[in-house]
């Protein structure tokens, strides 16, 4: 095994090596953005630039930029494509069984308004699961469920890409920051409260944004009390629990009790112009509607759900088993992620846990030969290189149980279940190789020292750093397409910097989180998993030109918000 340093100014001036280390990034976007191409070629563009980039500017031997490729094209196989190729048959095995419609009634008798549904779904639903299962399902799910009620394809998928912002800070059961805390030696609570305050007026304003988006500045005037109910419910339950309980739980508890609050106070008060679809055959373009009089009778009805309104009152022709049923698949997934969280089962699959012996690992030893150095790291130390498949122990895998339980409890058939398979076979091959690309270029980024040469780069701006710091996370979610991995990618930078600084860690920590967030929306990953699941799988283009505006805004105002935090009010920061 040769060993082999990262170097991050090989051109022996940090400006000008970032100049360089930002070409793939450029190519990428503009690849798709300009040049309109499919998302597997832009991929593979910046896939092939990052590699000679890494070869011969950052002199890394080719054997393990050869084999970091591998090693970020088996991660977009596992856990990724396990997790989206259950999501998916999942999706389908409800609609092959006829239940979907009879769920979607039920969303529809909550509200027959989309833009309360889209805020019920993707902002809501959509961080309870973030916090349960993360690693793109939540996108995957949401997006899916949103097309299914009728919003088009492309605004289903950057709708719920942007409603992601807030829980993907935290992630499934808080290990982006737990892991952050863990790295830099600080207490999560901390980090995790800080994460949730930074984050507080950003949650607030999402459910305004997505209804923004939606039907303009008079749907958010129509619907601002909901978007109000919503936010506010969702902050509070978010910064209490974790400050209190620390980062493994605000997410679920925000929304659920945001979707509470929102479905209780929509039992009260009903909008005075419903948005939603208008026929059938405008459900496949996306286009809306606006009701302008109060809700009537037929602003509840559809050919699918036969949705009834007798006075005040959405009155369902299905019987509560049917309507309880519509959603089991979704319960028995909650029930089944609950199980594979609990310490207790996680540990069977550690050391000599009884069922460890399901976990394969794969010893990739040239990648052992890789070393991280100071100052992205407080000590020198080797990259990641194992690869551990954990064939129960997974997210994937528990939604694939979910699936087979449903096809037991909804009586799926055998033909219908095997349809349902073989169509997300085959309508996810092509999304799932192009996120294979896309996370080969994440590892090649990182194991050659591009993704630091850049944050290094930002980290030399002295004090306006303090700005800079949330796009530091956003720069490692976009390349990595995960919180986590940026986390612990920039996390020691961000601590190092702070310190000479003269600045309080915790500030740009959290803040290196929350960006993250805002880079979820607009990473390769992402892109992917929601171009793939609403039926736009080559057309990525179309999603990233949805979401990058309000992506780059939201980083841009996470800045603004670490400078009035650090020179107006620095109490709020945990010490």
């Amino acid at each position: 095994m040769s060993i082999w340093q990262q170097n991050y100014d090989p051109l022996n001036n940090v400006w000008l090596s970032a100049s360089v280390a930002v070409i793939p990034i450029i190519v990428f976007f503009l690849s798709l953005m300009v040049f309109k191409l499919k998302g597997y070629t832009a991929a593979f563009i910046a896939v092939l630039l990052a590699t000679l980039i890494a070869i011969f500017v950052y002199h890394m031997p080719t054997s393990k930029a050869l084999y970091s490729l591998l090693y970020g094209a088996l991660f977009g196989l596992f856990p990724i494509g396990w997790i989206i190729i259950a999501a998916i048959f999942l999706y389908k095995l409800s609609i092959k069984s006829g239940y979907f419609e009879i769920l979607k009634a039920s969303i529809i008798s909550i509200t027959p308004d989309q833009r309360f549904q889209v805020i019920l779904i993707a902002y809501c639903f959509g961080a309870f699961l973030e916090g349960a299962i993360g690693f793109g399902a939540p996108v995957a799910i949401t997006a899916a469920l949103l097309v299914g009620i009728g919003i088009k394809p492309i605004q289903a998928a950057g709708l719920c890409l942007i409603a992601n912002l807030p829980p993907a800070t935290y992630g499934a059961v808080g290990i982006p920051v737990t892991a952050l805390a863990d790295l830099v030696n600080v207490d999560s609570i901390k980090i995790s409260t800080m994460s949730a305050i930074m984050l507080a007026p950003f949650s607030f304003f999402i459910p305004f944004l997505l209804v923004f988006i939606m039907n303009g500045l008079k749907g958010v005037k129509d619907a601002a009390p909901v978007c109000f109910v919503a936010g506010a419910s969702f902050v509070v339950a978010k910064i209490l629990t974790a400050s209190i309980l620390g980062p493994q739980l605000p997410d679920i508890t925000a929304g659920v009790f945001s979707v509470a609050c929102v479905g209780t106070f929509l039992k009260l008060w009903k909008p005075k112009a419903i948005l939603n679809v208008e026929s059938s055959a405008n459900q496949n373009s996306g286009s809306v509607a606006i009701k302008s009089q109060p809700p009537r009778e037929a602003d509840f009805e559809s050919a699918d759900s036969k949705a009834l309104i007798d006075s005040n009152k959405v009155k369902l022709p299905y019987s509560t088993k049917d309507i309880l049923l519509s959603g089991a698949p979704f319960g028995i997934l909650i029930v089944i992620i609950a199980i594979w969280t609990l310490p207790a089962f996680s540990a069977l699959f550690k050391g000599d846990g009884a069922l460890s012996g399901s976990v394969i690992t794969l010893s990739f030893s040239e990648l052992a030969g890789i070393i991280q150095t100071q100052p992205i790291v407080n000590i020198d130390t080797p990259v990641k290189s194992t690869f551990s498949i954990s064939l129960i122990n997974a997210v994937g895998t528990a939604i694939f149980l979910t699936a087979f339980i449903t096809i037991i409890v909804l009586k799926v058939s055998a033909k219908d279940a095997l349809s349902a398979f073989t169509e997300t076979i085959n309508e996810m091959k092509i999304a799932i190789f192009t996120i294979c690309l896309v996370l080969a270029f994440a590892y090649i980024s990182n194991y050659s020292g591009i993704s630091a040469t850049l944050a290094l780069a930002l980290s030399k701006t002295q004090h306006a750093f303090i700005f800079f710091s949330p796009i530091v996370g956003w720069l490692g979610v976009v390349l990595t397409g995960s919180v986590t991995s940026a986390n612990l990618l920039f996390g020691s930078l961000q601590k190092l910097t702070a310190n000479q600084l003269g600045v309080n860690e915790v500030l740009l920590l959290a803040s290196n989180a929350v960006g993250g967030g805002t880079g979820k929306m607009i990473s390769l990953q992402s892109i992917a998993v929601a171009a793939s699941v609403v039926g736009l799988v080559g057309r990525e283009s179309e999603v990233l030109r949805f979401t990058i505006k309000y992506s780059v805004i939201l980083a841009i105002g996470i800045g603004i918000a670490n400078l009035i935090t650090f020179y107006f009010i620095p109490w709020i920061i945990p010490t």
